[in-house]
């Protein structure tokens, strides 16, 4: 079954408690489809009145935050053993090339790794926990945790029911052509962010270049 036809069966309250609830545990390091689940409950709140997109557009957003400062408080106590634990829990998320990728990230943007990380699949998991395992300061977390979290999950809110309530509109008049429109756009993104993830995965996983010998 389908997630939206899924999230149709369900009352208004348990939606908004499911999306905080997969986001939160999704930031603080389970990789669970987070993304996925908002924006299918959003485009259903602009097919069914019951849903409240202001309330779960703020369900989506302390979801976020809190669970990314979950996942900073364990990586700050567990470590880099942490790490090593969700590699074997986790393989495909959690591999060391990913690890690598997601250090390099922090080490060179900081404490934007946190605000922007929450646009990245990859990131939004490591986020909270690296932060922590890399003793960045609480407050830094904080600020860039809030407002990332703010704009990730309200602004997807925002923008997937005001797409949503704009399609159904238009659909109505155009259903055929629309659709092909749909599923062809969904198509191509879907390629694009594939073949951005496993050049990312690819750079992160080749070994560094070995030095050249200057000759005396």
């Amino acid at each position: 079954m389908h997630v939206q036809e899924w999230l149709e069966t369900i009352p208004a309250v348990a939606i908004y408690a499911l999306v905080g609830v997969v986001i939160g545990l999704e930031s603080l390091g389970i990789p669970l489809p987070g993304e996925i689940v908002l924006v299918s409950s959003a485009l259903l709140a602009s097919q069914h009145g019951d849903i409240n997109p202001y309330v779960l557009g703020a369900c989506a957003t302390a979801g976020a935050i809190i669970g990314d400062s979950i996942g900073y408080a364990i990586g700050r106590k567990g470590g880099r053993p942490l790490l090593v634990w969700l590699g074997k829990k986790f393989p495909k998320h959690f591999s060391e090339g990913n690890i690598a990728l997601a250090e390099r990230s922090f080490e060179k943007w900081g404490m934007w790794a946190v605000f922007f990380g929450r646009f990245v699949a990859l990131l939004r998991i490591f986020a909270g926990p690296l932060a922590g395992v890399l003793r960045m300061p609480y407050w830094k977390f904080l600020i860039a945790n809030v407002f990332g979290g703010i704009l990730w999950a309200g602004g997807t809110t925002a923008v997937i029911y005001s797409v949503g309530v704009v399609a159904e509109a238009w659909l109505k008049r155009f259903s055929w052509l629309g659709l092909v429109l749909a599923v062809v756009i969904g198509l191509a993104s879907m390629l694009i962010l594939k073949n951005r993830a496993k050049k990312a995965a690819a750079e992160a996983e080749a070994p560094a270049a070995e030095p050249v010998p200057v000759a005396d």
